[in-house]
């Protein structure tokens, strides 16, 4: 019997995925050591002037630069042997190396995949026991990389979110009043609602403790420079499904509550509504934005499908099923699953908004 005709594509692909895997976990050196910052600001240079610069290895240094600009990484500015060949970051790749809020930043992702890497034997193991693996077994990796690679939207596209709830963007414009952003991870969401409403208290709530203490390191650093904007803002370590906890927060209810890429993690996603929905002040709205995947399961899927899916096996389910007892959803949280958990929460009017983005749809929720 012949080879099947599916398995040298699929052999090829592998491959390249472990060349493209390889070539991230570069990328996670070149940040950790900030070779593509010094790049960008001293380039052209040589090796053995960024491995001063840098107080790195130049041995390990050149072997890195050669393999960065052997796979298109950064650019050779000058040919010369080891000695004298120079080096350079052009500006659209520091837009994806280096710059933080580039619509275009992805060197995060390399952060990610180390995280993944960090908690994968413990993945392994509970597939045999399904108790879960902790949001926090991940490590500091994960917790960066979401923040990083979500802080340019909520930088540059939050305000279009928010102005497809115009009643909503016109109560929070005119008066001061409560907005909670649930699921706030390292706060980036929080402080991007605080600049777009500049009358409103935005109050983050996590229930992770080091993504609150990352939230509270950076507004300390915030209120260096706007000492005004930190003032309205806070970061609580919470449930968002806890009515208690809200209550506190905002006792006489919020205008908008927000949750970013958060619903699909919670275990008890339709009591998290149920106790969004009672925070509420009359007129409030939730703003749910969630990833962006198809309407049912499919094989074969797009990239995005897939994207999420390995994410779910990796990191959500796992961290979702170490919350207890629940409903593990994972990453591939689809249209009609939010419905139904909105139905469950007694908040039936659910809207589809008509927002533009290549990852995330988004939801409005109101009370019945």
């Amino acid at each position: 019997m012949g080879e099947d005709s599916s398995a040298e594509p699929l052999a090829t692909r592998l491959l390249a995925a472990l060349v493209s895997a390889m070539e991230l976990y570069s990328v996670e050196l070149g940040t950790r050591h900030g070779l593509y910052e010094a790049l960008r600001d001293l380039g052209p240079i040589s090796s053995t002037e960024l491995a001063r610069a840098c107080h790195v290895d130049q041995r390990y240094l050149r072997e890195w630069l050669e393999q960065q600009a052997t796979s298109g990484l950064i650019d050779v500015a000058a040919a010369g042997d080891t000695s004298t060949r120079r080096y350079a970051l052009s500006q659209g790749q520091a837009s994806v190396l280096v710059d933080p809020e580039s619509p275009y930043a992805m060197a995060a992702a390399a952060a990610f995949l180390h995280g993944l890497g960090n908690a994968f034997d413990a993945v392994a193991d509970d597939f045999v026991h399904g108790d879960g693996v902790s949001y926090a077994a991940f490590g500091p990796s994960v917790r960066h990389a979401i923040a990083a690679l979500n802080r340019p939207s909520f930088a540059r596209d939050l305000g279009t979110w928010v102005a497809a709830m115009p009643d909503i963007d016109v109560q929070e414009r005119a008066q001061r009043t409560v907005i909670i952003d649930a699921g706030c991870g390292t706060g980036w969401s929080t402080l991007a609602l605080a600049r777009e409403f500049p009358m409103a208290t935005v109050i983050g709530m996590d229930l992770d403790e080091e993504s609150i203490a990352d939230a509270e390191t950076r507004l300390t650093q915030v209120a260096e420079t706007d000492a005004a904007l930190a003032s309205r803002v806070r970061f609580v370590r919470a449930d968002a499904g806890d009515p208690v906890a809200l209550h506190a927060i905002a006792p006489d209810g919020a205008a908008l509550i927000t949750v970013f890429e958060a619903l699909h993690d919670m275990n008890r996603p339709a009591a998290v509504l149920a106790a969004l929905g009672t925070a509420l002040a009359d007129g409030g709205a939730i703003l749910v934005g969630d990833e962006k995947v198809a309407d049912e399961f499919t094989p074969n899927g797009d990239q995005l499908e897939r994207l999420n899916y390995a994410f779910s096996v990796l990191h959500c389910l796992p961290a979702t099923i170490a919350e207890g007892p629940g409903e593990a959803n994972g990453t591939v949280l689809r249209p009609a699953t939010v419905r139904r958990w909105a139905t469950q929460a007694g908040l039936s009017r659910v809207t589809d908004l008509d927002i533009e983005n290549d990852l995330w749809r988004f939801y409005r929720i109101d009370r019945g």
